[in-house]
């Protein structure tokens, strides 16, 4: 496994960028199942207030005492921000969930100098791995890609 996967899975307290209150999207559902998981997740929403019980930060720099990751689930185009938030607020280790890359977003993720994971679906890697995610992950390992 890739050592700035490995550093991530490792992280304990995330800040999920694109945490949805909507339970049919991606945002919402890869949160709950972080939580689950054992994560201590901050949702960061620009207006919503909770998510799923948990209180959420309006953006990285109004999270108090810091987090070990930050997981982006927004189009490119918004990650741009999101990832200089993240360098400013001294937060390094960075998963772009799949959607959230374009050539624009990798590109300055290195200017900043980010440990980042990119192109991979954090449910696959985020212990314990079960079901679907496993069998995903096993394909990955065989073939390179889904």
């Amino acid at each position: 496994m890739n050592k700035n996967i490995e550093s991530f899975i490792r992280c304990r307290r995330i800040a999920a960028v694109g945490a949805s209150t909507n339970p049919r999207k991606f945002g919402h559902r890869a949160f709950v199942e972080l939580v689950a998981r054992g994560y201590e997740m901050i949702p960061v929403h620009p207006s919503a207030a909770e998510i799923a019980g948990i209180p959420c930060s309006e953006n990285l720099r109004m999270i108090h005492n810091g987090v070990d990751g930050v997981l982006i689930m927004v189009p490119p185009e918004k990650a741009l921000g999101v990832l200089r938030d993240a360098a400013a607020a001294g937060m390094k280790n960075v998963w772009l969930q799949q959607g959230t890359e374009s050539a624009e977003v990798l590109a300055l993720a290195g200017e900043l100098g980010l440990n980042i994971v990119a192109r991979k679906c954090i449910l696959m890697y985020a212990p314990p791995v079960a079901g679907f995610h496993r069998f995903h992950r096993i394909v990955t390992g065989l073939v390179g890609r889904l």
